[in-house]
């Protein structure tokens, strides 16, 4: 019995086989694509000679989310470029006064600070020029003229006081310019870094292997031409059927400057949080990023993408995907 017991317990304490240990990734030499999307995300696009107070900020904040900008009350900033939704409201073209619609998509106002123009034909220089717009556009936000915004808002006292704070020493502040130059401060702070970021800051696992696979296709494949730098794009116009004719009856960049060789230019976009803001192309005809890409390689590059090769562009895409500030972004009380 004692000889059964001790046999009992001399098999209970035969140690478990060694389940070998799988070889380590290979790093990532990160330094091969620093020089072509120049490092990560900064955390806001300061405006030169022109201080972000955060009582600037917060103002801003504000009338981004006040429907009085808008003749009928009912259309904000943020019912076109939702902040909740990584900016855009997922619409082909986005409902202005009484539901009307323009010809051209509402692109996300995240990281839209960073753009070397704004909107698709670039018309805009920042995105202080770019808040003024909508505002008095009659399909849009349809306000008459720019002394009827001010009068809305100059009958609110509290937003005598709120002006006066954002733009101190100011006799009048209650003013046009003043009103974009806070929904800028505002806009201007909204980033989206995120795993991309990490890695472009010289951590290679933030990105996958399927990840990094898609980017290297992205590449080699000419992507980069134009989708390049910090921002993944926003930093060049280029016309829509560079290689083969695109079919689209807006002449883009050609309808601000006349000029010829304008036509079917367009700004081209950032690829940060593409994944997340679908429809695509300046008039929203495209609805899935798969459909985008074999476009883009058609008519851009010249290229028939697989079916494997845009589930792996896809895939280094959706690395671009940032981290939404749910602080910064939440709805404010509005006066």
């Amino acid at each position: 019995m004692k000889s059964w017991i001790w046999l009992l317990a001399l098999g209970c304490s035969t140690p478990a086989p060694e389940v070998p240990t799988p070889p380590p990734t290979p790093a990532v030499d990160v330094s091969k694509y620093t020089g072509i999307f120049q490092g990560p995300l900064p955390a806001r696009w300061d405006r030169a000679g022109d201080p972000a107070l955060e009582q600037k900020v917060q103002l801003g904040r504000i009338l981004y989310y006040d429907p009085a900008l808008s003749l009928n009350n009912d259309i904000s900033c943020n019912s076109c470029h939702q902040l909740d939704r990584f900016g855009v409201d997922n619409q082909p073209t986005s409902p202005g006064h009484q539901g009307q619609r323009g010809d051209r998509n509402s692109p996300t106002v995240y990281n839209a600070a960073g753009h070397f123009v704004q909107f698709w034909d670039g018309r805009a220089v920042d995105v202080e020029a770019q808040a003024k717009g909508p505002i008095l556009n009659p399909i849009e936000m349809a306000m008459p003229s720019e002394p009827e915004v001010i009068q809305r808002l100059s009958a609110k006292e509290e937003y005598k006081k709120l002006f006066a704070d954002a733009f101190p020493g100011v006799s009048d502040p209650i003013t046009y310019d003043n009103l974009a130059a806070a929904i800028g401060a505002f806009e201007r702070r909204l980033s989206t870094p995120g795993r991309f970021d990490k890695f472009l800051g010289g951590d290679g696992a933030a990105l996958t292997p399927e990840e990094v696979a898609g980017l290297d296709l992205f590449v080699s494949s000419g992507c980069v031409a134009c989708h390049g730098g910090t921002l993944v794009g926003g930093t060049m116009y280029q016309k829509i059927g560079v290689v083969k004719p695109y079919e689209t009856a807006d002449l883009g960049r050609q309808k601000v400057t006349n000029a010829p060789a304008d036509e079917k230019m367009f700004k081209v976009p950032s690829l940060r949080n593409i994944s997340k803001t679908g429809p695509y192309f300046h008039d929203g005809s495209v609805a899935t990023l798969d459909d985008a890409i074999r476009k883009m390689g058609e008519h851009q590059l010249g290229k028939t993408f697989t079916d494997a090769e845009v589930a792996s562009i896809a895939t280094f895409l959706g690395a671009l995907d940032g981290e939404v500030d749910a602080a910064y972004i939440a709805k404010p009380a509005i006066p």
